[in-house]
């Protein structure tokens, strides 16, 4: 049996692995576009910044025993009617027949409408050689200052980034808050944590174009406000790289992303797709949905992998667990916002609270902002977002309300969990349960008064 693998990043060398370990007589072939298999673009703005100064460290994985690796093999077509992939290397053109297929053709950056993208000294930050051409021109040119066009996740890390290598930085962002994955309250301690670092906001600002002059680069906006800088880096959000699945006769679904089934498997028989080009089954939602995320990139294709050399496992499905790391803050969110949960028919409350993240008498003692939504009715959990020192266990803390999440646990249940204290590092109540304490406490008073406006 042979099975073919388009992509080489996280979900397709997940899917090989897997399939190796279940299958040892199965022929595995990976195809990727570039050099690099299994590298991790999460990694990148920390190879820019010089934290990670060797950018072979963000290989995830370098030996793939058993599983043949075809570097700068593009796939251009699907032939679903004779189970064969056309593609092209170094200016030949190959057919690969397979057994069965999997898809994991990733992501590709939103390209917005502004004139003059392709200036040089404007980047679209991606790939690994999206990464070496910005650090070229870091080391060659020596910017002194940089706009970023975009405030989500990849635009935050790169005003940190570049701030840590020197240059003054300024972010603009056609949302009228940064990081607009969380409530506009969290996304504005994060502002005033770039800002207390020199970097300067722009918010509400949509770029209409970019183009050389004097030897910079200026941006006009669509109001005609003018910034001037020596580079540009555009973060303005990933998309499905779908086109090749579409092409095929492959169904696609929500944003544009292939249609799955929670097994992996795309309308055609012995074709899966995993990953950043596939839809995901949200537990939360209980429906599919595009969340391009690392950690679901992984899980989903070893789910392909499996199910594709015969097995017959089921995505379990996302929560939409994130965290980000910027300057000295970590903001994370899981499951969803209150405006989210509203949209899906839930009947949301919101109640945000602030807790140590360890007993306030051990020296070092941080606050931490909590953010719980729950159904009203059911007090079911919907959804948690937190921010504060990176170093008080945010991430760790926001994988609990991703586990309760999991297993559909109320709010309240989250008091009866077992864990971990110790003066240093926590309290008796964790921050977690007394944030959840805090969420039980605002609803009854919320719904007393609003029984007693009935009276």
């Amino acid at each position: 049996m042979h099975l073919l693998i388009v992509g080489g990043s996280d979900a397709g060398i997940s899917a090989a692995l897997r399939a190796r370990e279940l299958d040892s007589a199965a022929t595995i072939t990976v195809l990727l576009a570039d050099s690099f298999p299994n590298y991790s673009i999460c990694g990148l703005p920390f190879y820019l910044s010089g934290e990670t100064p060797d950018w072979h460290q963000l290989a995830h994985r370098t030996e793939f025993q058993g599983i043949e690796i075809l570097r700068e093999h593009r796939a251009t077509f699907i032939d679903v009617e004779n189970n064969s992939v056309f593609v092209r290397s170094a200016d030949k053109s190959k057919v690969f027949p397979f057994d069965r297929l999997v898809i994991a053709t990733g992501a590709v950056p939103v390209e917005p409408p502004i004139a003059g993208l392709r200036s040089p000294g404007v980047f679209l930050l991606h790939t690994m050689e999206d990464s070496f051409r910005v650090h070229e021109h870091l080391s060659e040119h020596n910017p002194e200052s940089a706009v970023i066009i975009g405030a989500g996740y990849i635009g935050m890390e790169m005003a940190d980034a570049l701030t840590h290598r020197g240059l003054n930085v300024t972010v603009v962002s056609r949302p009228h808050t940064v990081l607009s994955t969380v409530d506009s309250q969290l996304g504005e301690v994060l502002r005033q944590e770039i800002v207390n670092r020199g970097v300067t906001v722009h918010t509400g600002v949509e770029v209409s174009s970019i183009y050389p002059g004097d030897g910079k680069l200026k941006l006009q906006s669509k109001t005609g406000s003018e910034l001037t800088t020596d580079m540009v880096i555009v973060a303005t959000g990933v998309r499905p790289s779908s086109e090749l699945a579409s092409a095929g006769g492959i169904e696609t679904g929500a944003r544009g992303a292939i249609r799955v089934n929670r097994k992996m498997e795309t309308n055609v028989p012995g074709i899966y797709a995993a990953g950043d080009c596939a839809e995901t089954w949200h537990r939360v939602l209980e429906d599919y949905t595009y969340l391009p995320l690392g950690t679901t990139s992984h899980k989903e294709g070893r789910v392909a992998g499996e199910n594709a050399v015969g097995g017959v496992r089921v995505f379990a499905g996302s929560v939409g667990t994130q965290v980000v790391k910027v300057f000295d803050l970590a903001i994370a969110r899981t499951g969803l916002l209150e405006s989210e949960a509203h949209v899906a028919t839930f009947d949301p409350f919101t109640f945000e609270t602030l807790a140590w993240d360890h007993k306030a008498y051990y020296p070092g003692a941080r606050e931490l902002k909590i953010r719980i939504t729950g159904d009203r009715s059911s007090g079911r959990l919907l959804g948690a977002q937190m921010v504060g020192h990176w170093k008080s266990e945010i991430s760790k803390r926001i994988d609990i309300f991703a586990a309760a999440l999991f297993h559909e646990m109320t709010v309240e249940a989250l008091n009866d969990l077992d864990l971990s204290y110790t003066p240093p590092l926590s309290s008796p109540w964790d921050p977690v349960q007394t944030g959840a304490q805090a969420w039980s406490r605002a609803l009854s008073l919320n719904q007393a008064t609003r029984e007693l406006k009935h009276v």
